[in-house]
Parts: structure tokens; sequence; C-alpha cells
């Protein structure tokens, strides 16, 4: 392919990936005003549960289907399902319906985070790849950080085009996705090779029952209790699922849906862990760093996405630079060291977070966790890509996003339990504070300060001095604290710094194991040909060898006709029939061994899956 040619199919790729990444993270900021539109706030949690839990759960399978059955249908099915979800969302008339529309959102956004990496492996031999690659992680990188603002802005609007505006949260989706449909319908004309496989049916089933449960008690167990008799049932069928999915892929073989084998190999298997670790203190990181804004430094939503910014900037600048470097050297292995490296820099900074912390001090900070994410996430990806044959190209990169999201939902679930759970220590720690205590005393004695309306809701939480309802509150709008007379509020805002910060603690201790782990990478030498040129000369090697086969078969078969002149002695019965009977590389059933060489290319391929 020329290069133009691959710029228009990586164009149409990187806006699947948009999508799906930016509905990961845009709801965040405007479902309160959703909820309030269709009257569910009790039921908010469940619309960002749904489209995580089908997004998550079809991933791996859309990687296996699309080994089966080529890339361009299952990409062409990815996005046509999420738009039909994201046109759905867009006119849900209560949440209810949104949960369920969401979770049709989900189901295609699996298949739009997998498919473009599969697909780039794909086209491109793996050092080419590098220098493109680095555009898509810069791609999911934007989308995460600037969907809340997005977010933000579009259920700010009263209305936009007569449409109200919270709805165009789902439906600016339709626009971009009809474009890339279109150009994926026009340029993406793969060469595929039918194989006879078997689907892994059970393996879905059983993946769908060890994961649902996971993923639901990460979400929503700091408001079940993670010991209630809900959270007990969720461990317990999870690690049921684990047992019986472990189990049937043994029994699948190559069929599976992540084929165990796969784990076999070391480098595959360290870089799968990494990108665990890795999810982990990315989306740690993603959605505590706003959060501080917001809450501490009082930054709206749009205001919050933009000082992001610096952490994009990091992750721009260090995957283009990393995917150049590997494309003209080869080698990738220091990557993810400096990477996790860069990350555990950056996570250490923020362990100092304070109330009173300048911007430009937490700017950098997510600077440098952008720096070693843009070095990690590129080249674990194409780690997994080459440490795998060119027919599981794409179970491996489907494997490899499966496992980073996973680890992005127990960081999520980690992070904020740990955060809330410490909020009521650090929150009495800062009253006990003797400089907080008399500033406080200072602005209580102030009858201003009494009589201003916006100090209502703080001023009774002072009064209450409960230590539940103060949780309580911080637990639902926290805006007053932002409006209310800075000195009433410092204590609380002092307080929830504490708990973020010490929340960066465990995500340092993440990237640490990460950066130890890094160092026993194995990093293999990158193949110089595309997956689809290597399935090509497998295929070519396989057909080769089948017809020399059947033709030494058909000389063999020749010379132990029994001989009926000059004294021939006739072999024995037993040599000639065996030798009559012996199969010749699984020729297709029916296929005569005797059939003339030429005919080999329509008769003696292979019928099941092949093997390089």
């Amino acid at each position: 392919m020329t290069h133009r040619q691959i710029l228009v199919i990586i164009f149409a790729l990187m806006a699947g990936m948009f999508l799906s990444a930016l509905d990961q993270t845009i709801v965040g900021t405007s479902i309160r005003t959703i909820a309030d539109d269709l009257n569910g706030l009790a039921l908010q949690a469940w619309v960002t549960t749904a489209y995580l839990i089908l997004s998550t759960i079809s991933t791996p399978i859309y990687g296996k289907l699309s080994d089966i059955f080529g890339r361009r249908p299952l990409f062409i099915i990815a996005i046509s399902v999420f738009l039909i979800g994201s046109l759905l969302a867009g006119l849900a008339t209560s949440m209810y319906e949104l949960a369920v529309f969401r979770g049709i959102q989900g189901l295609g956004a699996g298949g739009l985070m997998a498919l473009p990496l599969t697909i780039m492996g794909d086209m491109l031999a793996p050092r080419q790849r590098a220098k493109y690659q680095g555009y898509f992680l810069a791609t999911f990188g934007i989308a995460s950080v600037i969907g809340p603002l997005i977010g933000g802005l579009l259920s700010g609007s009263h209305e936009i085009l007569f449409i109200t505006g919270w709805r165009w949260v789902f439906l600016i989706n339709i626009p971009i996705g009809v474009v890339a449909l279109a150009v994926v319908l026009k340029f993406l004309h793969l060469p595929h090779t039918k194989r006879a496989v078997r689907i892994d049916w059970w393996g879905a089933a059983t993946v769908i029952l060890a994961l649902v449960p996971l993923l639901l008690i990460a979400e929503q167990g700091r408001e079940w209790g993670w010991f209630s008799a809900g959270a007990w049932a969720c461990y317990v069928l999870s690690a049921a699922g684990i047992v019986a999915f472990i189990f049937v892929e043994s029994r699948m073989g190559d069929d599976a849906l992540i084929p165990l084998k796969l784990f076999k190999n070391s480098t595959f298997s360290v870089a799968t862990v990494l990108g665990v670790l890795v999810g982990f203190g990315m989306f740690g990181a993603l959605l505590t760093v706003p959060l501080y804004l917001q809450l501490v430094q009082g930054a709206t939503p749009t205001e919050s996405g933009f000082l992001m910014l610096p952490m994009i900037l990091g992750l721009m600048i260090a995957s283009i630079v990393s995917g150049q470097l590997i494309a003209r050297t080869g080698k990738y292995r220091i990557f993810p060291i400096t990477g996790t490296l860069f990350m555990a820099v950056g996570f250490v900074l923020m362990t100092f977070l304070t109330v009173d912390r300048p911007l430009w001090y937490v700017m950098m900070s997510m600077f440098f966790i952008g720096l070693g994410l843009g070095q990690m996430m590129q080249t674990l990806t194409i780690a997994s890509q080459n440490a795998v044959g060119p027919r599981d190209i794409g179970v491996a990169t489907s494997a490899s996003t499966f496992f980073r999201q996973i680890g992005g939902t127990l960081g999520t679930a980690v992070v904020f339990s740990f955060i809330f759970t410490r909020l009521p220590n650090t929150i009495g720690d800062a009253f006990a504070d003797p400089t907080n205590t008399a500033n406080l005393k200072a602005a209580l004695a102030d009858p201003t300060v009494l009589a201003n309306p916006a100090n209502k809701t703080i001023l009774g939480l002072l009064q209450s001095n409960d230590p539940s309802a103060i949780s309580n509150a911080l637990d639902g709008d926290t805006s007053f604290l932002n409006n209310s007379t800075r000195a009433l509020a410092y204590p609380f805002l002092d307080g929830f710094s504490n708990a973020i910060a010490s929340v960066f603690w465990i995500t340092l201790a993440v990237i640490t194991v990460a950066f130890v782990l890094s160092l026993f990478l194995k990093a293999t030498p990158l193949r110089q040909k595309s997956a689809l040129q290597e399935a090509s000369d497998l295929d070519a090697r396989d057909d080769a060898l089948a017809a020399e086969a059947l033709s030494a078969a058909n000389t063999m078969g020749a010379l132990i006709e029994p001989g009926t002149s000059d004294g021939e002695r006739e072999p024995s019965a037993t040599v000639a029939d065996t030798l009559r009977a012996a199969p010749v590389l699984d020729a297709t059933p029916g296929t005569d061994a005797t059939t003339s060489a030429e005919g080999t290319d329509s008769t003696t391929k292979p019928s099941g899956p092949r093997h390089g």
C-alpha cells in the first residue's frame, strides 16, 4: 500500500478509536444534567457501568471473530452497532432506556478499541507500525482527556440546533462515525483466507460469567459495601467463571477465544501484565487529577479539561518520538523501562499535592505521566503483536486491550474507594490543624460570613459536627465548597487534597512493580513483514508442502504396485496397504490420495486451521 492509502485508512481507524475512547469519559461530566432531565439520579451509575461491561467483554470476542471472518466485516459491524447505540441514547426518554442504549454503544465500542490496532498489524510490518501507532495512542489519550471538557460544554448548553444540549453528548458520534464507515467501506480491502475453525461459544459464555460480576462490584462496591452479601455473590460468581473459562480455553486449544498457548510466550505474558498495571495507573491519573482540579482548585469541568493538556502533550511527544525511533532502529526494549520510570516520577510528584500547590506543579506532574504513558502503550502493543504468529495477531491485540481495560477498571474502583475511605480521617486531621482552626474561628466571628447565603450548606455541616453527614455531603454535590468563603471551606479542601494525594502512593507502588517487571521483558527482534505478508507466505509454504507430499505419495504408490513380470517381487500386503492408506497432510475428506499434483490447489488444501 502507498503512504497515502495507509493514511486514508488510518484516518478511519483513528475516528473509530476516538469515538470509543471519548464515550468512556464524555458522560462523566454530563451525567448529573442528564439524570436531572430524565428524573433518575439514583440510576446514573448504571449508565456508565453498562457501557463499561459490554465494551470490555466484547473486546476479545471481536478479536477472535476477526481472525476467523476477517477484519473488515467485523469493523463495519462494530461501527454500525456503535452508531445505532449512539442514536438511541440520544433519543432516550428514561434512565432505564439510556442504560440499555449505552450497553449497545459499549457492544460496538469493544470492536472500535481492539480492531484498529489489529488492522494496522495486518497492514504494516512491526517496525513500520511503530511510526503510525503513536498517532492512535495520541488519539486515545486526547479523547480520554477532552471527553469531560466536551461533555461539560454540551450538557451546559440548553439547546443546540433545537435539540437539548446533553443529547449531543451521544448524537455527536453520528457524523464522525458515518465518515469513518464511508472510508472503511471504500478503502479498507484486506485479503483474508477463510479457515475452518470451531467458534468458542463456551469461552464467550464463561468470560461473561467471569467479568460481569467483577466489573459490577468494581463499579458498585463502594455503594453496596465491599463485604456485603451482593459483593460476596459477585466474588464467588467471578471466581467460578474464571475457573470455567480456563478449563474451556484449555480444551479448545487454538480455537479458544483467548488461546492459552499465547501465555507460554514470555514476551506476550510480561507485556500483558504490564498492560494491566499501566491501565491501573493511567485511569488512576485520568480520573483523580480532574477531581483534584475541580474540587480543590475550583476549576470548572471545561477548565479541568484544558488543564489536562500537559498530559496529552507528553503522551503525544513520547508516542511519536518512540515510534520513530523504533521504526529506525528496530529496538524497543528500553521504552517500557523509561516509560514506567517517567510515570513513577510523575506519581512521586503527585504524592506531594496539597490544597495550596500551584497549578504549574500539577501540570508538570501530568506532563511526566504523559511522557511515560506515550512510551508504554504502543510499545506493549507492538511487543504483543510481534510475539505471536501472523494468524493470532487479532486475538493477541484484543487480549492486550482487554487486560488493559480490566486494569483500568480495577484502578478506578480501588482509587475512588480509597479516596472516600480516607476522606473522614483526612478531613478530621485538617480540622485538628491549629492554623486551620484559628482561621475558621476568625471567619465564624465575622457577621458578613454568617449572613452570606452561599455559606448556608457549609455552616450546617460545621454545626452538625457529624463525620458521616460530612462524608455523605461530600459524596454528592460538592459545588458549595467552591462557592463558600475560603476560610470555611479550607479544612474540607485540605482534607480532600490529602486524601487524593495519598491515593497516588498506591498508583506509585503499582507503577514501581511495572518498572521492575519491565526489566524482564524480552524484546524479540521486530519482524520485517506485515502479518498479511507472513500469513500469505505461510499459506504458500503449506500449499507447496502439500503438493510435494502428494507428489511423493503418488510416486511411492506407483512403486509399490504389484509387479507382473521379470521376476519382480510384490511387496508385502501390509506395507502396500499402509502406504496407500497413509493420510497426506490432512487431505480434504473424500479426496483420492493419488490425485495428480496439478490438482492440489483445489483438492488437497488442508481443511483445518493452518499452523506455521
